[in-house]
């Protein structure tokens, strides 16, 4: 396996915060400090990986293993996927099959044994992203009855699979979505040798389908007249408004990481707009956070008009859910 030693950075290209000798990640930005690195190991191993060298794709990828935090879900998937390519490799050389048929034969339980272990992994996630979907609705079952209880749920999980389907689509791995009653939900991707562009994207998949979901239960409204609708309708798009808050553990946080200072001046300007059109208060916080935004130091090397574009449409779309659906408390007991 090949080996490389690092240069030096002294400053993260980020946010250029001074760096302490040997950090991997930026303590003001949380960015990778060998980022750039990472990104040309990827391209070139997933290059090998194309051309069938995968062995040379295996010993790429783990050239990043020195450049990640130990324990973090890139190294993990590294690993992992590291095994994969070594074991492709293994099933695809030629070799005198006959002679090491009869020589494994014995190791064929033990061959079961795995197989079932993988599939009963396999049944393990997903049944943890159903047992924690059927504990967040009993919560808010509990709290507002069955109708918003199960209302509220779907909505969380549309949103939820909005960013998994974004991620899928792209052709990289994700998990379903894990649900923390009481508190949200999440969905566990690898963003390994991703531009801030596709992580944004990412990011803004979400609240795009949670404006879906909220647009959906306003025209049932609108047919119905039932006020459970609007209840759903009005609580899923002011959720969304608040996911789009640029601070770190949110959505908008992500997003707003593509967006250079002018574009985060134009996001807070439109947020402004929609509190004195809309008459919401909520997309105070949303300017208040991408004014904060400005003084962070942690913009892209290139600007992103389309990120810019996408963030201020979700959040237009949303505000018009707010100003013509009546307020949350609507149909519930």
């Amino acid at each position: 396996m090949s080996s490389f030693t690092p240069e030096l950075i002294r400053n993260c290209k980020r946010c250029s915060h001074e760096l302490a000798p040997g950090v991997l990640v930026c303590d003001q930005c949380q960015a990778l400090v060998y980022a750039d690195k990472l990104d040309q190991l990827a391209s070139e191993a997933k290059a090998m990986e194309a051309k069938g060298e995968l062995l040379r794709a295996r010993d790429h990828w783990l050239m990043g293993l020195p450049l990640l935090p130990r324990g973090s879900s890139q190294a993990a998937w590294i690993q992992n996927h590291a095994l994969q390519l070594n074991a492709a490799a293994q099933n695809s050389a030629p070799s005198n099959k006959s002679k090491w048929v009869k020589r494994l034969a014995p190791l064929g339980p033990l061959a079961a044994v795995l197989a079932k272990g993988k599939l009963l992994l396999t049944i393990l996630l997903k049944l943890k992203f159903l047992l924690s979907l059927l504990a967040f609705v009993g919560i808010y079952w509990a709290l507002w009855g069955p109708k918003f209880g199960i209302g509220f749920a779907v909505m969380i999980l549309i949103h939820e699979m909005g960013h998994f389907i974004d991620v899928k689509r792209r052709g990289l791995p994700a998990d379903m979505p894990v649900f923390l009653p009481g508190l949200g939900a999440y969905v566990r991707w690898q963003a390994l040798g991703v531009s801030l562009e596709t992580r944004a994207a990412v990011s803004l998949a979400g609240p795009f389908a949670g404006w879906l979901a909220a647009a959906a239960c306003a025209l049932l409204w609108f047919e119905t007249h039932d006020g459970i609708w609007a209840a759903l309708a009005w609580t899923g798009a002011w959720l969304n408004v608040l996911n789009l808050i640029p601070v770190s553990i949110l959505d908008g946080g992500h997003a707003v990481l593509a967006l250079s200072k002018a574009e985060r001046i134009v996001l807070l300007v439109v947020c402004l707009a929609l509190w004195l059109v809309f008459g919401q208060p909520w997309f105070i916080a949303v300017a208040a956070g991408a004014g904060w935004r400005l003084f962070t130091k942690d913009e892209p090397p290139q600007p992103s008009p389309k990120i810019t574009a996408y963030f201020v449409t979700v959040l237009t779309l949303l505000a018009l859910i707010l100003w013509i659906v009546p307020g949350q408390k609507a149909g519930l007991p």
